[in-house]
């Protein structure tokens, strides 16, 4: 321990960045303390990933067993299929209290000191930490800010937590309204739909911008549209955004015209999701002692090492990860992130290769990509001179996935024409999530097409669905 300090290594937020970040400190040898106000684990033990999921795999085993004419191609036939909402919200929550104690257990037994309180910077290599019995100040070697996200409300709308809600209530599963209004097609907007339309809910999706699934692959959005919303109970309003929302029973929403703000009609529904995105928790974070301005959408700037900058200039032993730094809002990059930031603070420069950092909605069939979208791939092109192409290939003619009466679709690879090399993997079809890492691991080696196409993939498996997309790039 560097002599005079409580600490090597303080990290505020116990996100699964901090978490992250504070094991691999340990492992080199650094005493390492993490401040905590709420609930371990951040948003993704508590109100994000880890619920959704829960809830996710119980909705999608409902939709799988009142999907008679899939379980019929099969040679099945079942009675009616019958769920207990509070035990579906029972499993997510048992979920999350077990996540959480092994996250907590795990920083224990490896030597982490959990501080419980309001922690922020107080000066250089200086935090102080209030508590409901006052305040101390803890001296460390360095800092490592990780205080993640919160849900974006737009303005206009009122959230009451029971009739209008983000996703941080939305995954206590508290009710099924029978007609739920969400806003917002990306990630969140979609795992939810999957999930209130498997049990039986009427839904309204609203997208404000032009098209839905708003970021996602084109190709890989309109068939996912067409997979996903279109056959199942779910209205769609695109280029209309939520106006005004007032809660009550109804819920009262007034919607306007993106483009032209002009007024068009009221919706009175029973709930309203909002899933507008996330903004960083940046506030109340002491950073300007130290001199560190937020940038203008409150993100912590930082460098590629994870440094933390002001007016562009690295401020000595403070570091930030994660949510609040804007890069990829995804826990496995806070993550990643975190490690990287440790490995710098131990002078072994390493930077994080963000776009070999995959992402993926786990609706039924599931979303997953890595690398660079089609326009960003072209756009790289134009600036370095190089053209690109696309490879697609399909779960139709995939034999494990026709097995299963499962081939609803696609995988697309985007390629530089000149060498060859992966820039981009849009996946859309069952274990999408799973399969996008050969992906990942190919982006990360920028190994090229030609490589790519001569790897022997297991048959009949749902891989092969890569594989094929690699040889048609071969010979296209």
């Amino acid at each position: 321990m560097s002599s005079g300090f409580d600490y090597d290594l303080v990290i505020i937020g116990a996100g699964v960045g901090g978490h992250g970040a504070a094991l691999h400190a340990i492992s080199c040898g650094q005493k390492t303390a993490i401040i905590e106000a709420g609930d371990m684990g951040g948003t993704c033990v508590n109100r994000g990933c880890i619920p959704s999921k829960a809830l996710l795999a119980a909705s999608g085993k409902v939709r799988e067993l009142r999907n008679a004419h899939h379980l019929k191609s099969l040679g099945i036939q079942i009675g009616s299929v019958e769920f207990d909402r509070q035990a579906i919200a029972d499993h997510a929550n048992n979920l999350v209290s077990k996540i959480q104690g092994d996250l907590t257990n795990s920083l224990k037994r490896l030597g982490v000191d959990i501080i419980r309180g309001q922690g922020k910077v107080a000066g250089t290599q200086k935090v102080t930490v209030t508590t409901d019995k006052g305040e101390k100040t803890i001296t460390t070697q360095n800092i490592i800010l990780s205080p993640g996200s919160v849900p974006f409300v737009p303005p206009g709308i009122e959230v009451d937590g029971k009739t209008v809600f983000t996703s941080d209530q939305g995954v206590k599963l508290e009710t099924l309204p029978k007609w739920i209004a969400i806003i917002g097609s990306g990630y969140i907007g979609l795992e939810f739909s999957d999930v209130y339309s498997a049990l039986g809910c009427e839904i309204t999706l609203i997208e404000a911008l032009s098209e839905l699934m708003p970021g996602f692959d084109r190709d890989i959005a309109k068939l996912a549209e067409r997979v996903l919303i279109t056959p199942r109970d779910i209205e769609t309003k695109v280029g209309i955004y939520a106006k005004k929302v007032i809660p009550g029973s109804p819920v009262v929403i007034e919607l306007a015209d993106f483009e032209t703000k002009k007024d068009l009609e009221v919706l009175e529904v029973d709930a309203c999701l909002v899933a507008t995105g996330r903004v960083p928790a940046t506030k109340n974070l002491g950073l300007e002692s130290v001199g560190v301005e937020l940038d203008r959408r409150n993100f912590i700037p930082v460098n590629d090492n994870m440094a933390v900058l002001s007016g562009g200039e690295v401020v000595p032993h403070l570091w930030a990860i994660g949510d609040a730094t804007g890069k990829m809002m995804l826990a496995h990059t806070a993550s990643a992130q975190g490690i990287i930031a440790v490995e710098n603070i131990l002078g072994r420069q390493k930077k994080v290769d963000y776009r070999s950092i995959p992402a993926a909605a786990f609706t039924h069939p599931e979303v997953s990509y890595v690398g660079l979208t089609e326009p960003a791939a072209e756009a790289l092109g134009l600036e370095e001179g190089f053209e690109i192409a696309t490879s697609k290939s399909y779960f139709k003619g995939n034999s494990k996935a026709l097995a299963e009466k499962d081939a609803e679709g696609m995988a697309k690879v985007i390629y530089r024409k000149d060498t060859g090399e992966v820039l981009g993997v849009h996946i859309f079809g069952p274990h999408a999530s799973d399969l996008i890492h050969e992906a990942a691991a190919a982006v990360a080696n920028r190994q090229s097409i030609q490589s790519l196409a001569y790897l022997v993939h297991a048959h009949p498996t749902l891989s092969e669905v890569l594989d094929e997309a690699y040889k048609r790039a071969l010979v296209s």
